[in-house]
């Protein structure tokens, strides 16, 4: 994502597994509805936010390279410490994490790792240290479009699920108002080829460059998603949708564009008529209003505080 959306977070290795297991409450299914949090900024307590919105679920972002192929939290800081605990207290009130792998900006662990083998590796350290369910990947920028990256990427992924049996695997990556561009098709297609299992596939249906229909924008978006995943595997309409999701934006874009609550709600009343895998949006952080322009703390628009977040809580697929 762009700097405003998404800053990077890297996982580093050497977490002791069992300290970390799944509370026996948590969500069965924590990719289907769970905003991103992110480490940096005025960061809401989420034990807080999912007491008074219902939400079950959060995606951490991010996971990048410490500089070579191990993962760090925002590239910076290791798979112990704060974040490990408050994955602890997210699951300790009976909900769990996704993490995610990726953003817009910093290093990334498919450009630092020199293999596909190697970079199974890195997110096998973060799988092992946590005990997911289920990763993301936020493909995007220079790790999104080159060819050799998508493919170790994949090359990874496929590693992740034969070693992982039961993980959910969810790729992440910009579009076009029509669906996705150049290096999307060929990333859903090169999984086919390279026979790399990837559960879901979301798009990223905003900053098309200015201000825009978002309603219309997004239903168009995942909809070119949607046709691509059916002719590249055969699906029906109905199957490739439930192999689909969005990742929205709350309030002000970095290009200008606006999604209001009402317009959000909209956006997710129609993906429940689609059955999507996953519907989320960039982030509980920025889920407040009348706290001036848009920020990584604020959604620049007239919004009562957690209220798209409580939307995404409503979310059951």
């Amino acid at each position: 994502m762009k700097p405003l959306r998404r800053l990077m977070v890297v996982l580093t290795a050497g977490v002791a597994a069992m300290s970390l297991a799944p509370a026996a409450q948590a969500a069965q299914d924590p990719v289907l509805a769970s905003p991103y949090l992110y480490q940096w900024g005025a960061k809401p307590n989420p034990v807080t936010v999912m007491n008074q919105t219902g939400v079950k679920a959060f995606t951490l972002a991010f996971i990048l390279s410490d500089g070579g192929c191990n993962p760090a939290w925002d590239g910076t800081r290791p798979l112990t410490g704060a974040d490990a605990t408050l994955i602890r207290d997210i699951r300790a009130a009976g909900g769990d994490v996704v993490p995610s792998f990726g953003g817009w900006s910093g290093r990334k662990l498919g450009q630092h790792c020199s293999s596909a083998t190697a970079l199974a590796g890195a997110y096998q350290k973060v799988i092992d240290a946590y005990q997911l369910k289920a990763i993301d990947i936020d493909i995007e920028a220079a790790e999104f479009e080159n060819a050799t990256t998508q493919d170790r990427v994949l090359g990874a992924l496929k590693i992740v699920e034969q070693n992982n049996p039961g993980i959910k695997t969810v790729v992440t990556m910009p579009t076009n108002r029509s669906g996705l561009n150049s290096w999307g098709l060929r990333l859903v297609t090169r999984s086919k080829e390279l026979a790399a299992p990837v559960d879901v596939w979301a798009v990223m249906p905003f900053n098309f460059g200015g201000p825009s229909d978002l309603v219309a924008g997004t239903k168009s978006a995942v909809d070119g998603l949607k046709n691509h995943v059916k002719a590249t595997f055969g699906l029906t309409d109905d199957a490739a949708y439930r192999r689909s999701g969005l990742s929205s934006m709350n309030g002000i874009t970095d290009t200008g564009e606006t999604v209001t609550t009402a317009q959000f709600r909209a956006i997710r009343d129609w993906a429940t008529t689609k059955h999507l895998s996953r519907f989320t949006f960039w982030a509980t952080n920025r889920d407040k209003g009348n706290c001036g322009g848009s920020t990584s703390d604020c959604s620049g628009t007239n919004q009562g505080t957690y209220d798209f977040t409580r939307i995404v809580a409503g979310y059951t697929g």
